[in-house]
C-alpha cells in the first residue's frame, strides 16, 4: 500500500523514468492530470482506475485539496495509487502538498523525480542552460505566483545572479519579467528564447531579445518555457530539425501491434495518433486445428509463417523449441523472423523482398515422395502461397491461426482522422476496414502503404497511395514517409 508521486517528465513520454514505468506497470489506481501525457496511461495494467484531476488554466476540475484528500482516501484503500504529474512532482507542482497531505495522514508514500521542464525543453530546442565560460550557473523561477502573495519575486537579485535564467509558466506575465529584468539592469541585447510545447512534436521556438520579444507578445500563448542569457542566442538545434516533426500521422494497426510504429514515427518528431480499424481475434474453431497441428509439429517439413501474428499463435502452442525437431521455419519478413527468434527459434528461410512471390522463389521444390507444409496464417489471406507451394510439389496444410475483425471509428477516431496529415496502412486487412468505417473521402493528405500487396488494395479500393514502402517492413516504412516529406 503506497502512493507513489510520480514525475512524468515534460511530454515527450520518452522521458519517463525507469522506475517511474515500473510503478506505473503495476499500479492499480493511476490520478494524472493534463500535463500528463496520455500514451504513458498505457503503461498501466488495462484493470488499473484512471482518474482524471486535470487542471484547466483558470477553472481547475479539481482543487488541490480535493486531490489531496483523494490520495489519502485511495491510498488507504490498498494497493498502488500513482499520482502522474507533469515535469517533476517537486519542482512547481504541488507535490510537497499532496506529499505533506500523505505523511501527515500516516499513508505511506514515495517521491518518483521527474525531468523538470526547466532542463529538458531548453535541451530540446539546442540551447544549454550552461555553457563553460560563459554561463556557469542557472536560476529557476515561476512566472505564475501565487496572486494572494503580498511579496513579488525580487527580480534584481536574479538578475544579479547571471548567467541563465530559465523562467517556467511565465507567458501571461512577459512583459512584466521583461519591464523588470531591463529597469534591473540587463541589456536589452540579452538574448531569449521562448519554446512553446517543448518536447513535443508541436514544438517551436522563438528567438528574440529583452528587447524585441515583446513585439511578439500577441503571438505567444502557453504553455511555454522561457530561457533568458547568453546561452539563449544559440542554436544547436536537432529535435526542430527531426524529418517528420509535427506531423500527425494516423497508425490504423491493431492496438496491441501500433506501439512499434508508434514508437519509431515519436523518435523521427512525428504525433502518431492510435486509430486501431482491425482486432485480431481466435479464429472459428476457437484455435481447435491449430492447437492440433502444434501437437503434431514433427509431422511436417516446413512451417511458412506469413506474419508475425501467426508466429507467435503457433510458437506459444509449443512446450519448447525441441517440439521442432528438424522442422525447418520459413518466415515471410524480418518482422516475423524476430518474433521467431523470441522463440529460440532462427528461421531457415528469409526472403529478400518481403512478399509471397519473392518466398516462393526462394523456396526449395518438393522431393520423392512430397513433404508436408504447414501455414498458419489468418482466416482470409490470399491464395498465391499455398497454391505456389503446392504447384513446387508440397503437400500444403493451410491452419487459421487468427481472424482480422473490423473496429469502427468512434466520433473521437473520425475526428483524429480528418485532423492528421498522414495515414499509414500496413495489411491489406486495415484498409479494408478502415474504408468500411469510414469511408474514401476526407483522407488525409498523404496516404502511405506497408509495401505492393497493400497498396494494391487500397487503390482497388478507390484510395490514392502517395507513399509505398521499398522495403516492406515498419522501419521501411518511415523511411519512406521520410524521403516523401523530404521531396516536397
Amino acid at each position: 500500500m503506497t502512493v507513489y508521486l510520480v514525475g512524468a517528465g515534460p511530454g515527450d513520454p520518452g522521458l519517463l523514468t525507469v522506475r517511474g514505468a515500473e510503478v506505473l506497470a503495476r499500479a492499480d489506481v493511476v490520478v494524472y492530470d493534463r500535463l500528463s501525457v496520455d500514451v504513458l496511461l498505457d503503461l498501466a495494467p488495462r484493470s488499473a482506475e484512471r482518474i482524471n484531476v486535470g487542471k484547466r488554466p483558470g477553472a481547475p476540475t479539481m482543487a488541490q485539496q480535493d486531490i489531496n484528500e483523494l490520495l489519502v482516501v485511495r491510498g488507504r484503500s490498498g494497493g498502488e495509487v500513482v499520482r502522474l504529474k507533469g515535469g517533476d512532482p517537486f519542482v512547481f507542482a504541488r507535490g510537497g502538498e499532496e506529499a505533506q497531505a500523505l505523511q501527515d495522514a500516516g499513508v505511506p508514500f514515495e517521491v518518483v523525480p521527474g525531468i523538470t521542464s526547466a532542463i529538458a525543453v531548453p535541451a530540446y530546442a539546442g540551447i544549454p542552460v550552461t555553457l563553460r565560460h560563459s554561463s556557469t550557473a542557472f536560476t529557476v523561477v515561476t512566472g505564475h505566483e501565487d496572486p494572494d502573495k503580498s511579496d513579488e519575486l525580487d527580480w534584481g537579485a536574479v538578475a544579479r545572479v547571471g548567467g541563465t535564467i530559465v523562467v517556467l509558466m511565465g507567458v501571461g506575465r512577459l512583459r512584466r519579467i521583461v519591464e523588470r529584468l531591463v529597469s534591473e539592469g540587463l541589456a536589452p541585447e540579452t538574448p531569449v528564447a521562448v519554446i512553446r510545447w517543448g518536447t513535443r512534436p508541436e514544438q517551436s521556438t522563438l528567438r528574440a531579445t529583452l528587447g524585441t520579444v515583446l513585439e511578439h507578445e500577441d503571438d505567444l500563448e502557453p504553455p511555454a518555457t522561457i530561457v533568458i542569457g547568453a546561452v539563449a542566442g544559440l542554436d544547436l538545434r536537432w529535435y526542430e530539425d527531426l524529418p517528420l516533426l509535427g506531423r500527425r500521422v494516423v497508425v490504423t494497426r491493431t492496438r496491441g501491434q501500433a506501439s512499434g510504429l508508434s514508437s519509431l514515427l515519436r523518435r523521427r518528431g512525428a504525433h502518431p495518433v492510435e486509430v486501431p480499424t482491425i482486432e485480431i481475434v481466435e479464429p472459428e474453431d476457437g484455435g481447435e486445428a491449430l492447437r492440433r497441428a502444434a501437437e503434431n509439429v514433427s509431422d511436417y517439413d516446413w512451417i511458412v509463417f506469413t506474419s508475425a501474428n501467426g508466429a507467435e499463435r503457433f510458437l506459444g502452442l509449443l512446450r519448447d523449441a525441441r517440439a521442432l525437431g528438424g522442422t525447418k521455419i520459413a518466415a515471410i519478413g524480418p518482422a516475423t523472423a524476430e518474433v521467431i527468434r523470441a522463440f529460440n527459434v532462427v528461421a531457415d528461410l528469409v526472403p529478400d523482398r518481403y512478399v509471397a512471390e519473392a518466398l516462393l522463389d526462394a523456396f526449395p521444390a518438393a522431393g520423392t515422395p512430397p513433404g508436408r507444409v504447414l501455414l498458419p496464417r489468418a482466416a482470409v489471406a490470399r491464395d498465391v502461397l499455398p497454391d505456389g507451394l503446392r504447384s513446387l510439389g508440397w503437400n500444403v496444410e493451410v491452419v487459421d491461426a487468427y481472424r482480422t475483425v473490423p473496429v469502427t471509428l468512434d466520433a473521437e477516431g473520425r475526428r483524429a482522422v480528418e485532423e492528421a496529415d498522414i495515414v499509414t496502412f500496413t495489411s491489406s486487412s486495415t484498409v479494408e476496414n478502415f474504408v468500411a468505417t469510414y469511408g474514401r473521402d476526407h483522407l488525409p493528405a498523404i496516404v502511405a502503404c506497408i509495401g505492393p500487396i497493400t497498396a494494391q488494395t487500397a487503390r482497388g479500393l478507390g484510395l490514392r497511395v502517395d507513399v509505398e514502402a521499398a522495403e516492406h517492413t515498419i522501419p521501411g516504412l518511415v523511411e519512406a514517409l521520410e524521403n516523401h516529406i523530404g521531396r516536397a
